[in-house]
Order: structure tokens, then sequence, then C-alpha cells
């Protein structure tokens, strides 16, 4: 029961601080502004860990490499110490491996997150800067499948087609995560 107490607690803090430097390379690389809502509160959660990291990791053209290895850290720190907590002698060495499934399965997180919220705030249709955020950041993302599914009845059914995607994508994932560790 501590174990799974201490597992939902550590997701919830790897999930908000990792989403947050994805989220954070994802809106550098869009060039999305950084002076709205959205923006402080990816800064406020990720500055602390990011802004060191990128003394030492240039960016890489247009990608944050500091974003990057900062959620990889924070999923590192976050299997890492289930492991420990878990006191199985087990396959110490794979953790860095399991950290690269761990952090694939926060981009699709933060991307279902992304398009849930996109949906959801299509429907209210409210003239503020958080609404345009939003749109700019799910735009890169419905954009492909906008140009292969027709608007039904004036209803855009890209967002659940990329739901259904990354749910599948997920599968996939945890397919091969299971064949190689």
């Amino acid at each position: 029961m501590l174990y799974q107490i201490l597992s939902l607690v550590l997701d919830a803090a790897a999930g908000l601080v990792g989403g947050a430097c994805l989220l954070r390379l994802y809106m550098q690389r869009l060039r999305v502004p950084f002076g709205n809502p959205v923006g402080r509160f990816v800064f406020a959660l990720s500055d602390w860990l990011v802004v060191p990291l990128r003394r030492l990791l240039p960016a890489v053209r247009r990608w944050d490499t500091a974003s990057l290895v900062g959620a990889y850290l924070i999923v590192l720190l976050q299997i890492t110490l289930l492991w420990l907590a878990s006191g199985t002698v087990g396959p110490g060495g794979l953790l860095p491996l399991a950290a690269l499934f761990g952090l694939l399965r926060l981009v699709l997180t933060v991307a279902t997150v992304l398009v849930i919220v996109g949906a959801i705030m299509s429907w209210v249709r409210a003239d503020s800067s958080l609404v345009n955020v939003i749109e700019h950041l799910c735009a890169p993302l419905l954009r492909p499948l906008r140009r292969v599914i027709p608007l039904v009845g004036g209803i855009d059914l890209s967002p659940l087609a990329l739901l259904l995607l990354l749910q599948v994508a997920g599968i996939v994932l945890g397919g091969v995560q299971a064949s190689v560790i």
C-alpha cells in the first residue's frame, strides 16, 4: 500500500515537472512566446532544473537539449526511487533504458493532455491568450490529420483520431518495453 502511494505521488510530481520540461522544449521549438499563463507556468515549474543544465548543454538548432535532458533526469529519478523503494534486487543497469521508455510515455501523455485541453477549449471559444497558445501548440499535431479527415457536420474529428493514435502508440511502446526490458 505504501509503495502504491509513493508511486502515485512520484508519478504526479514527475509528470508535472517532466511534462513542464517537455512543454518548454515544444514551446521553444514552435517559438511560442512565454509571456502567457502557460509559459509562466512552464517556466515556474522547470527553471530550477533547465537553467543550470543550459550552462552545460547548448541548444542544438532550435531544440533545447537542457529541457529534454531535464525531463529525462526527472523520469530517471522517479524510476530509481521506485526501484529503491520496491526493495527488489534487479536490473539496476537497465534504469537508464527504463527511464527512456518512461520519457517516451511522458511525451505521449503530454500530447494527450494538450489535445484534450485544446478540444475542450475549442468548444468554449473564449477570447483569451490561453486559448490562442493551446491552439498554437495543438495545430502542428493535428495538421496532418486535418488534411486527411474531413469535417463531419461541421465537427472536427481530428483530435479524436489523434487521441486514438496516441493510445495505439502507448500500447506499442508498452509492448516494445516489455520485450526489451
